[in-house]
């Protein structure tokens, strides 16, 4: 079997999701917008969350295999979210669904890849503990976790650029003082 094969089976996934619920879409349904049989699916998948779970960890490692440095959050998150942005009415059907968990679980880590990642950058020639920058990241982790859910939850209506332009005017700055006032801080 190729990757081609399992590849395929993936676009079939979020093809469907951008159709239908998540709660919607069957093994059957799938093959037949991909030509397979049902044989081929399980060789790939146990059941539909694990071709969810691998359609998302598929692209967080494509998100997290860049290693790229960001002049600034928003453009990482931008970059980030591009699964999301792209495919916002999939990711709303699987929002909405039993299949929530998969997609909370990448969203968290999505954020957190990116805000430690962030950090750590910004935290380059200071003085600062490991601990402080993973408390710094975990805060503005939740807050832009937080602020994705709300996203999400208002049915995704908020131009997501927009919106980042003015969580960047909220955070301007703030990640950088947040690390100036741990740097050479000694904790016991």
């Amino acid at each position: 079997m190729s990757i081609y094969t399992k590849k395929a089976i993936m676009d079939s996934f979020v093809k469907m999701l951008s159709q239908k619920s998540f709660d919607k879409i069957t093994i059957k349904d799938i093959i037949e917008d991909c030509g397979l049989n049902r044989s081929t699916f399980y060789y790939y998948y146990e059941d539909i969350y694990a071709l969810l779970e691998d359609v998302l960890q598929t692209e967080l490692e494509r998100i997290t295999g860049k290693q790229v440095a960001y002049s600034s959050w928003q453009a990482g998150f931008l970059e980030s979210a591009k699964f999301v942005l792209e495919n916002k009415r999939a990711v709303y059907h699987i929002y909405n669904s039993i299949g929530r968990e998969p997609l909370e679980k990448y969203l968290y880590q999505m954020t957190w890849d990116l805000m430690v990642g962030f950090v750590r950058q910004e935290a380059k020639g200071l003085e600062v503990s490991e601990e402080d920058i993973n408390y710094i990241a975990a805060f503005y982790q939740f807050a832009l976790s937080g602020f994705i859910f709300q996203w999400l939850q208002d049915g995704m209506k908020e131009d997501p650029n927009l919106a980042i332009q003015k969580l960047g005017d909220i955070f301007d700055g703030s990640i950088k003082n947040a690390l100036l006032r741990c740097h050479g801080k000694q904790r016991n």
